[in-house]
């Protein structure tokens, strides 16, 4: 027996990168060795003190219960300090901090609280691909804007229409960016609270990659901008900043009645998050910050390793500011999608196509800084090989 689907269920964006996983997994079955750089997944592990906290809060039979519907006044209470410390920037843990069950689930569900069938919202095009998922839940209409390189992959907002600007509700923004890597100035945010302003707008600032910033640049808070508590909110997961991907665990900070709504939202979506994680997640965020030191270190050397592995071989690839992508130019001739599967094909190695992100990541591949210095070197040295031989056959 067929049942058929919600109206809304059509909506949702297709799921561009499956058949990238199924193309590798064939290549695997094939008895390839595939360099797998093509998804946002952080291998390496959990630093052992937040692994500790978890065991311990999961021996204890009161983590076991249901916890509070809005989250562990603990947990928001180290949310608060973590923005202190590390931001300078006042937060009320108990109507500015909004815990969610990973930030990908924040961002969808923003949408659908805010957005009315028609409703415009405003989104990054190179961009992360589930702020299209909530818009589409909710009827809404996306307009897009683009990260061009020549821009440094900060987006123009004056050149979206005006009429386009008024009906706008919703302003997507992500820095460190994925998939260019860039990373926003505190002028530019400055630029986005009076944009917001003028138009009546509300941000949503996903800093998913917030740790992650190289050459000794800490990549700014949007909340660090006076005035952007009044029109926006940030969303922040640790699967990032801690290697917690698989935990799923994150918080939206800002504006209360954001933050109030999210948590209406939440109360009927779901009942509350393990407290145990919460609690791990409160040290995370408490404890000692040497492994996220010691992280962000680790992807700058990654990066150098690739990028100069090609840059060296006279492999035209710009070094990204920060996350853990590197945002590379395809060689002419190839669209994102062809020269994706290309170096599949030839190099055996895996990237995701610009394309998947909007039509602007067109003539880009994103590549995942995920794996060890010498595996990365030896991609860069495939895709070398690989190009190499693709012009001397030209």
């Amino acid at each position: 027996m067929h049942f058929e689907m919600a109206e809304r269920m059509s909506r949702l964006p297709k799921q561009f990168f499956a058949s990238l996983v199924d193309k590798v997994n064939a290549r695997v079955q094939a008895g390839y060795d595939v360099i797998n750089l093509g998804q946002g997944n952080p291998d390496l592990p959990t630093p052992p003190h937040v692994v500790e906290a978890l065991r311990t809060a999961v021996l204890n039979p009161k983590t076991h219960r249901y916890s509070p519907f809005s989250g562990l006044p603990k947990l928001k209470a180290a949310v608060a300090d973590f923005y202190a410390r590390e931001y300078g920037v006042h937060i009320n843990p108990d109507t500015e901090v909004a815990v969610l069950f990973g930030g990908k689930t924040g961002l969808v569900e923003i949408s659908e609280i805010y957005l009315n069938p028609g409703d415009v919202a405003l989104v990054p095009d190179p961009g992360y691909p589930d702020y299209w998922s909530g818009i589409a839940l909710a009827g809404g209409r996306m307009v897009k804007f683009p990260l061009l390189p020549e821009n440094a992959f900060l987006p123009d907002l004056a050149a979206v229409p005006e009429a386009e600007a008024n009906r706008a509700k919703l302003l997507f923004l992500n820095y460190p960016n994925n998939p260019t890597g860039g990373v926003a100035t505190p002028a530019f945010f400055s630029d986005v609270v009076a944009y917001a302003n003028q138009h009546h707008i509300l941000v949503v600032h996903d800093f998913a990659y917030g740790a992650i910033g190289f050459d000794g640049v800490k990549p700014p808070s949007f909340l660090q901008t006076p005035g952007a508590k009044a029109c926006g909110v940030e969303i922040y997961t640790l699967s990032k900043t801690y290697n917690m991907a698989g935990w799923r665990i994150a918080f939206a900070v800002g504006n209360p009645s954001v933050v109030s709504a999210i948590n209406l939202m939440q109360d009927h979506y779901y009942v509350s998050l393990f407290a145990a994680v919460q609690l791990a997640g409160a040290e995370a965020l408490n404890g000692s910050q040497e492994c996220v030191r010691e992280l962000v270190d680790t992807y700058e050397r990654r990066r150098n390793a690739f990028v100069s592995t090609l840059q060296e071989n006279g492999v035209d690839c710009p070094r990204p500011k920060g996350s853990f992508f590197v945002w590379m130019p395809v060689p002419s001739g190839y669209t994102s999608t062809s020269f994706a599967d290309f170096l599949l094909e030839r190099a055996n190695v895996a990237v995701a196509p610009g394309v998947g992100f909007g039509e602007c990541g067109d003539g880009f591949v994103r590549v995942g800084l995920l794996t060890t210095e010498d595996r990365l070197r030896e991609a860069a040295l495939r895709i070398v090989r690989a190009v190499q031989e693709a012009r001397e056959a030209r």
